[in-house]
Parts: structure tokens; sequence; C-alpha cells
């Protein structure tokens, strides 16, 4: 069992008059975290989903007599997969609106989905968090510093779903994410409206992940998919807003030898990643490693932004001439550049255009050897 984050802050985080939003991909845990909050909540609640008929018939009516009706008295509403309801934005303005003293958490595995729905309904009555699969930082609070060190190269092949960490055997591992690569990888980009293609959305994902590191161009996917700029910028979006991939664009400051207008994309788990590519061979039969690390790296950095609070502007940097840099963080004004090399013999100075153009900047290599303080 997987203690998150958010376990101990629940219920400090709850407050009536508000909607507790708690996006996230499918299958990293929302309905367990709930679970185990309803375990413990003391005052009345209801707890629903939002493929149940008959909630969705309430909050669909926006009947406020009916909606009162149905959930006066309770301290608390939950609603999970709320973006199964339509418009449910507005019917959960309704129940924070004129039930005075009931609190509700609602949550959604697809951001776009469940944001357009609860956005601007919700403009001042509502609080968002994201779950994210698994973080060093949750395991190493569990189990102490030594669980993601010892387990480093398992988290680089099969990621860091709850699920996939709980089974011993390789193989069940790797069906599992081959499962969740089928069965929900693309399952909220399908429902949409005029998005039918899975078939493309997968190599184009198959494309993504052999370029983890590297600048994307929009023509050279489109010119290989045999589609449109536009379709292909399109989809990564969608793909960005259903918690598959994550964009990063270029730092610059208007240098004229900067790249500016190109972006990276990283995989929010490195198991989806080398289940889109069907490969979970051990490192020592791999030559991806580092792009593994890479996306290990970046991924386990973002979530410990989010879950500490630290607003911090993340970055890669390049020069026309190639020289680069993987990760730039800007926070306060302070820029630090960092490299990512999985092994590293000697010590790695900062590229000369970097230490010219920012001499200000700091500048860390981060290693396996030292990789743990950087995301705990």
């Amino acid at each position: 069992m997987f203690f998150r984050h958010y376990d101990p802050l629940l219920a400090s985080l709850i407050k009536p008059r508000k909607v507790l939003v708690i996006y996230g991909p499918r299958r990293v845990g929302k309905t367990f975290l709930l679970d185990r909050f309803l375990k413990r909540q003391k005052g009345k609640y209801f707890s629903g989903v939002g493929e149940d008929r008959l909630l969705r018939e309430i909050l669909e009516s926006a009947s406020l007599e009916r909606i009162k009706s149905s959930f006066a008295g309770y301290d608390l509403v939950v609603i999970d997969e709320a973006q199964k309801i339509r418009d449910v934005g507005e019917g959960l303005k309704l129940v924070v609106d004129h039930l005075p003293d009931t609190a509700v958490i609602a949550t959604g595995s697809s951001s776009f989905d469940l944001a357009g729905k609860v956005g601007e309904p919700l403009t001042g009555r509502k609080r968002t968090l994201v779950l994210y699969p698994l973080s060093v930082l949750e395991t190493k609070s569990q189990f102490g510093p030594m669980w993601p060190q010892e387990k480093l190269e398992e988290l680089l092949v099969y990621g860091s779903y709850p699920e996939t960490l709980s089974f011993e055997n390789e193989k069940d591992k790797s069906d599992y994410l081959h499962e969740l690569r089928d069965s929900y990888l693309c399952r909220d980009i399908l429902e949409l409206d005029n998005v039918r293609n899975a078939r493309k959305i997968l190599d184009l994902l198959t494309m993504l992940a052999f370029q983890i590191g590297r600048e994307v161009s929009l023509n050279e996917l489109a010119t290989a998919l045999g589609m449109s700029q536009q379709t292909v910028a399109r989809y990564l979006d969608l793909l960005e807003k259903a918690f598959v991939i994550r964009n990063v664009r270029a730092y610059s400051r208007n240098h004229r030898k900067e790249v500016t207008k190109m972006s990276r994309y990283y995989f929010l788990d490195n198991g989806v990643r080398n289940a889109v590519v069907n490969n979970f061979n051990r490192l020592n039969r791999r030559n991806d490693t580092g792009q593994l690390f890479e996306n290990f790296l970046f991924m386990e950095r973002l979530k410990k932004q989010h879950y500490t609070g630290d607003r911090t502007n993340n970055y890669f940097w390049r020069t026309y001439d190639r020289q680069e840099i993987d990760h730039v963080e800007e926070r306060g004004g302070e820029v630090v550049g960092y490299e990512f090399k999985f092994s590293s013999t000697k010590k790695t100075k900062s590229p000369g255009a970097w230490s010219r153009t920012y001499p200000e900047a700091d500048y860390k290599v981060i290693t396996r050897e030292n990789f743990l303080p950087f995301v705990s």
C-alpha cells in the first residue's frame, strides 16, 4: 500500500462553499485516495460516481430545488469521475452557492474536459490539485531514502504507477502497462468528438518516445504521419491535457544564437513511454538509458515542485551551434541550469555560451549518485 502526499492534507483543504478539484491520469490512485479519506470522515457525506444515471440527472438538471433537496444536510459531497457529467460545474456551483455548510470534492482523469466544465462556473469557488503517478518524494517519505535508490532501475524501466510498483513479477508489470497503453492511454482523447484515429495518436507517441531530450519539429512529425501541422499540434495539446506528455519550451533572453521556438516533450511516466515502444529490457541491454534517466528526472522534479508548492518556470536551453543544457529553472529572478547524466566519471563544465550569456546563473550536474536531493 502506497500513501500519497495528499493523504494527511485533504481534511485541511476541504472548505464549506468550496469545490476541491483533483485531476490526474487514469489509474494513479484518485479513487483510492478518496476511499482512504472517507473512511476517516466523521461528518455526513455523499459519495457517487459520474457514471451514475441518477446523479447525472440531478446535477445536469440545473434545478435548484432538486439539487437542494438531494444534497441538503451533507457536510461533504464527493463525485468521482466528474467529467462524465455534462456541465458539472454549473451543478456544483448551485450546490456550494445554496448549501453554505456543504463542501465538495470532484475528481477527473481528463484535465481538458473537466477543466472546461468546472473552470468558469466555479471561478473563486474551487481549489485544484493534480495527482501524479507515485513520486520519489512520496516513496522516500514512506520507505526511507534507500528505497528509491535501490529501485532506480525499476523506476526507469517500469515507471511509477502504484499498481505497477505493487507487482513482484516483471511480466505482470509489463502486461499491466500494455493494458494501460491499449485500454486507457487515449480514452479521454478518443471520447472527444472529431478524434477517432487512435493509430495515428499512438504513432505520434512512438515518434515522441524516441525524441526525448531533443527538440520536436511539427513539420517533420506531420510529414512522417501524413497529417497537417495543425492536426499534429492539436493532438500534442490533447495528449498533454490528458496527462500523457508534458511540453517544455526553450529558455532565452532573445540572444540571437539561442533556439527559441522549439519544444521538447517528456512522458508523465517512464513505464508508459516504454509500453509505447514495447521495450522493457533491463538497462544493460538498452541504448536509451540516458533518455529514460532524463525523462525520469524531469517528471520527478515536476512532481516535487507541484507537491511542495514551488512555483518554478521550467525550460531547456540550446544554441543553434548545439550547445545545450537539459533543464533550466527560473524562480525569483534566479536561474539554474541542470545537466542530466546517468553516469558521470569526470566533472562537467557548463557550456561556454551559457557561462558567457548568463554569468550570474548557477550550473549543476545530476547523476544517479546524487539525484535523490534533486527530486525529493
